[in-house]
């Protein structure tokens, strides 16, 4: 099992789906830890397996003026800082094969952005670290053709694979998620993921900023389970209107805890079956 391998990961054992989480991206030393710390106490006590996620830049923005980060090395630290501390596996984005080593150094898992799927250079160097890659299933992909997303990875002798369900475009400016994408790419033998607050983005909207529809949340995530993903990807924030990207999609911190209680119950549900 892959969670096997990824270091200081608890109660892989409990039954339950795993959960990435954390903000959008590194905003600073506080922010970061108190959003894990939080997040890390509700996960031991529902006994989920809970991996850190926040990105250490953004480089995916519409507009040029859009926050991108507080530079590489001191967002990677931070984030490294957040995961021992606290004994938490992290994970972060990378854009570019020359970040995928570098990145290595700091996060346990590497994530590949899903507009960067197919970027073959790119999973290749990911492969290559032997972490645990994430790989995004494009907004414009099919769960078909993520088959050969994952050979870029295997082919270069990584078999540490995991997939995730992001929505389809529907439109310019709106995403839904088909959940036959989710069976057909457990179908491929990895580990599948739904990112359900991405999946709530509104793309290119006139302003130059997503848009999102927080309050479906808890419909996608309950579908999520229903359907049977392995893990559930949340970006969390304890003030998303303030969160320096990607809030107005986000779940407010105080919300997740009541969440994933009625997530671990359908899970239960769903197992008992």
């Amino acid at each position: 099992m892959i969670l096997d391998t990824i270091k200081n990961i608890k109660y892989i054992n409990s039954g339950n789906f795993f959960l990435i989480a954390g903000p959008c991206v590194i905003e600073d030393e506080e922010i970061t830890y108190k959003i894990a710390k939080r997040v890390s106490e509700i996960t031991d006590n529902l006994k989920i397996p809970f991996i850190f996620k926040a990105s250490y830049k953004k480089a995916n923005r519409t507009r040029i003026d859009s926050f991108k980060g507080i530079g590489d090395t001191e967002a990677m630290n931070i984030l490294k800082k957040t995961g021992d501390t606290l004994s938490l596996p992290v994970i972060t984005d990378i854009h570019a094969a020359d970040e995928a080593a570098v990145a290595a150094e700091y996060a346990d898992i590497l994530q590949i952005p899903a507009f960067l799927c197919r970027q073959t250079e790119l999973l290749a160097a990911a492969a290559k670290t032997d972490r645990v890659i994430v790989i995004k299933k494009g907004q414009f992909a099919s769960a078909d053709t993520m088959e050969y997303a994952a050979k870029k990875i295997s082919g270069n002798g990584n078999n540490k694979i995991m997939l995730t369900e992001r929505g389809n475009f529907f439109g310019y400016q709106d995403l839904v998620v088909d959940f036959r994408n989710i069976t057909k790419m457990k179908k491929l033998g990895y580990p599948v993921i739904l990112d359900i607050t991405h999946s709530l983005q509104q793309p290119n909207l006139e302003a130059g900023v997503s848009g999102g529809i927080p309050e479906m949340i808890e419909t996608l995530a309950c579908a999520g389970i229903a359907t049977g993903v392995d893990g559930i990807f949340i970006e969390t924030h304890p003030d998303p209107a303030k969160a320096k990207s990607d809030g107005t999609n986000m779940l407010h911190l105080d919300k997740l805890g009541k969440l994933l209680e009625k997530l671990v119950k359908l899970r239960k549900a769903v197992n008992s079956l």
